[in-house]
């Protein structure tokens, strides 16, 4: 099992102080190939035997294997883009190429699924439903993303803002939240300092962070509320894109549900205005 996924494995029978870690050994593998359990633990701010215990906690016989294990699987990883491609030209030779890379996209949303917690879900629908305001955040190429869920969760409701952080002023916009607000952070590898600033700023200004991520240790995870971490083969951002986008759809199908008078009221409106002068109408058969 690669060492990503046996983190998360135990990451929720870790300690405070072995969650820290997990954190640096996956953002830092370097660091971990050359340095002994005492640097690290000194790094960190933790004790040495916290380090080996953690180790332990993985099923490792000491902090020796864990080294050896980060070499292997973490030191030589290649950059996103290239992980993408080879995963693709393994499949060139294959037949019918367009459903092999499909199959990829339903294996990848399979595993999604698999991590997604049901209860903080639940959750999540519930301060979407309540908040008198909503806010999405999504930087370089999460920006995609955010600008879809932006625009269909307005189809929904009609207090759902998407930040710019190239044309706004992002501390009036950090100001104007509160309890009542939620922000959508989408945050993906390499994970933008900014997006993590604001979804702290965000915070303290008390309102609720739903988090979408790559891993349940992403730097983000420090400031949100709830996280729901999509499945990304090798850390590739690409191969993300559908499990990513499938789930934002439950979003806005769970709210859409949760508002369905709102729903229907804010459709009635939207289709009663005149709107001849934006649409051509197909030839018809």
């Amino acid at each position: 099992m690669k060492l990503r996924e046996l983190v998360h494995e135990h990451l929720h029978n870790l300690s405070k102080s072995q969650r820290k870690v997990a954190t640096y050994i996956l953002d830092h593998p370097r660091n971990v190939a050359v340095s002994s359990a005492q640097e690290i633990g000194r790094i960190i701010g933790v004790s040495e035997t916290t380090v080996i215990r953690f180790c332990y906690s993985l099923g490792f016989s000491g902090y020796t294997e864990l080294q050896k294990n980060t070499r292997e699987q973490l030191l030589f990883q290649e950059s996103s883009l290239h992980t993408y491609r080879q995963s693709k030209l393994e499949l060139e030779q294959a037949p019918h190429f367009y459903e092999q890379v499909m199959e990829q996209d339903r294996r990848t949303i399979a595993e999604t699924i698999k991590q997604i917690n049901e209860t903080d879900y639940e959750t999540a629908i519930a301060h979407l439903s309540n908040a008198e305001t909503i806010y999405i955040l999504g930087l370089r190429s999460s920006h995609a993303a955010a600008s879809w869920l932006s625009y269909t969760l307005g189809l929904v409701r009609h207090d759902v803002k998407l930040i710019r952080t190239e044309s706004e002023d992002i501390i009036r916009t950090l100001s104007t939240m509160n309890d009542k607000s939620v922000l959508v952070a989408i945050s993906f590898h390499r994970y933008l300092k900014e997006t993590v600033r604001i979804a702290e700023l965000a915070h303290e200004q008390q309102a609720y962070v739903i988090a979408i991520t790559d891993s349940l240790l992403a730097p983000i995870e420090a400031h949100s509320d709830v996280l729901f971490p999509i499945y990304s083969p090798k850390k590739s951002t690409l191969d993300a894109t559908a499990s990513l986008f499938s789930f934002m759809n439950a979003m806005v199908a769970g709210v859409s549900v949760k508002e369905k008078d709102n729903f229907e009221k804010h459709q009635k409106t939207y289709q009663s205005l005149k709107s001849d002068f934006l649409f051509v109408e197909g030839m018809e058969e």
